[in-house]
């Protein structure tokens, strides 16, 4: 089977992996009248098409369960790009253009028999546009729709390829599962009608410039490499902050929490890459194999373990950016006694020699001061202080992963003067202003990888399994606390108070 895998020395710098061109294909987006769609993917095809980065002989066909003809989806996807497009034609003829290579086919996704008609209208394409059998399959539709689809794409003949009729893989986007279990279910489902080497699970956050950059700073600069180890390092943070409340999706989040939400998958990853020992080539199975092993370290956690290294929370009323903002209770769709959590803050460590015995802090939370995500090493202070009056805080590398991608490094410095005053100042490094290239968004990154056949910004299956393995044991404990362990806090503050007595000795959290 060919699942046209980019070649095994494939870099994962961004500038030689660009150079390969994606070979003809259909880009078959289900969800094609979506939030996910309209807000992200048409204007990361767009930005590719416009910069040169898909074929020519490239299709994006829209596939939904509302009829709607071509013409209708092109208003509605220019609409889209409008209103959400990092980038905007230059003029109507650009659009036209772009345009010609968009089509959309009503599908019902539960409905075996209207596969016929889609591979029907994939063919009619093929000898349109030339895009020689190869597709695409994108998902960007609610979870319970997926083993639907994927079955009726293999039993309509849509989902095997070989050396004759072209390539095919298939993009799913999160949550992959609800925990270990459903996990793996699903999996072994995709499996059974796909290699691994077709499927692509989306992370999003891994397309983002500076979490991409993390293993370039790492492992191209020997300034770097020799202290990320247990002997320089203290600590390591990393916070993924959101100022948004859960918006209409109350019923959802009030199944899943912030746990399942982001903790499990892209704080994971981040921590992955952070922890990661040097892979052996820049080969995206190289790449996966070291993230693979940090997250397999990660300890199962009995429930008193949980209770003494996790802190819960739910947002109360509050003002936020000058506006009040209702309480978790207070949204619609979610239950009057509810215990999900908005919040949730852990101390781990990872079974590792290069990291025994280094706590890793992790926090993510809803309605909280900053939209922010970064990752902070902290390094230990010397032996000897000869400044006691430095303070803590004086050595830490901080990667900011949104919204300001960049990275600044602290140290210690003398105030000029003839008395000595010490003061903490930074080296500052932001990618907006160093490079006249504004950074791609991350779906522009992840969707090209895709059309290349380069896995190594995706997610594979044992990363998958080590994280929910990690999650559920969080989860199982959090079911035997009592009720008041999830604890309040205002809508505008950095979370509940007793989050800051997870972290040991002098390390405070980061105030962003």
């Amino acid at each position: 089977m060919n699942s046209g895998t980019a070649p095994s020395d494939n870099p994962f710098r961004a500038g030689l992996a660009r150079s390969l061109a994606p070979t003809p294909c259909v880009f078959v987006l289900f969800g094609a009248t979506g939030d996910l769609a309209a807000r992200k993917l048409i204007g990361a095809l767009f930005s590719l098409a416009r910069g040169g980065l898909t074929p020519k002989e490239f299709f994006v066909l829209g596939v939904a369960r509302r009829p709607k003809s071509d013409d209708e989806f092109r208003a509605d996807m220019r609409e889209a790009l409008r209103r959400f497009g990092r980038e905007q034609p230059a003029d109507e003829a650009e659009w036209d253009a772009f345009a010609q290579r968009l089509g959309y086919h009503p599908c019902e996704f539960n409905q075996a028999d209207a596969y016929q008609g889609l591979a029907a209208r994939l063919e009619a394409i093929d000898r349109e546009h030339g895009t020689s059998g190869n597709r695409l399959f994108y998902l960007a539709v609610a979870p319970e729709f997926v083993t639907a689809i994927t079955s009726n794409l293999a039993e309509a003949g849509l989902l095997g390829s070989d050396q004759h009729d072209g390539w095919r893989r298939l993009v799913v986007e999160k949550p992959f599962g609800t925990d270990l279990a459903s996990a793996r279910a699903l999996s072994a489902h995709l499996q059974a009608r796909l290699s691994e080497e077709q499927i692509y699970r989306i992370d999003h956050y891994l397309g983002k410039e500076t979490v991409q950059n993390l293993l370039t700073l790492r492992f191209g600069n020997a300034i770097f490499e020799p202290l990320w180890n247990r002997r320089y390092v203290e600590h390591v943070q990393i916070t993924v902050g959101e100022t948004e409340g859960i918006g209409r999706r109350g019923e959802f989040y009030d199944r899943t929490g912030a746990l399942r939400d982001m903790v499990q998958n892209h704080m994971m990853q981040l921590l992955a890459l952070v922890a990661m020992e040097p892979p052996v080539t820049w080969a995206a199975g190289a790449i996966r194999n070291e993230k693979a092993k940090v997250l397999g370290a990660l300890p199962a956690l009995t429930a008193e373990q949980v209770a003494d290294c996790t802190v819960r929370g739910q947002y109360e009323a509050g003002m936020l950016g000058g506006d009040d903002v209702v309480g978790f209770h207070d949204e619609a769709g979610i239950a009057a006694d509810s215990t999900t959590e908005t919040f949730v803050a852990l101390r781990l460590y990872l079974d590792t020699w290069r990291w025994s015995g280094v706590p890793f802090y992790l926090r993510h939370g809803k309605r909280l001061p900053k939209r922010a995500s970064e990752i902070a090493v902290a390094f230990r202070q010397p032996p000897l202080t000869l400044f006691p009056d430095a303070g803590r805080g004086g050595n830490t590398l901080v990667l900011r992963v949104q919204p300001d991608e960049g990275l600044s490094l602290s140290f210690v410095a003398k105030v000029p003067g003839s008395r000595l005053t010490l003061q903490t100042v930074k080296m500052d490094f932001d990618y907006g202003q160093a490079f006249a290239t504004p950074s791609p968004e991350a779906y522009e990154r992840l969707v090209l990888d895709a059309l290349l056949g380069d896995s190594t910004l995706f997610t594979r299956e044992d990363e998958v399994d080590s994280a929910w393995r990690f999650a559920d044991s969080l989860r199982a404990g959090f079911d035997v606390l009592p009720r008041d362990s999830v604890r309040p806090y205002a809508a505008g503050t950095w979370g509940p108070a007793e989050a800051d007595a997870l972290l040991l000795g002098e390390a405070r959290w980061r105030r962003l």
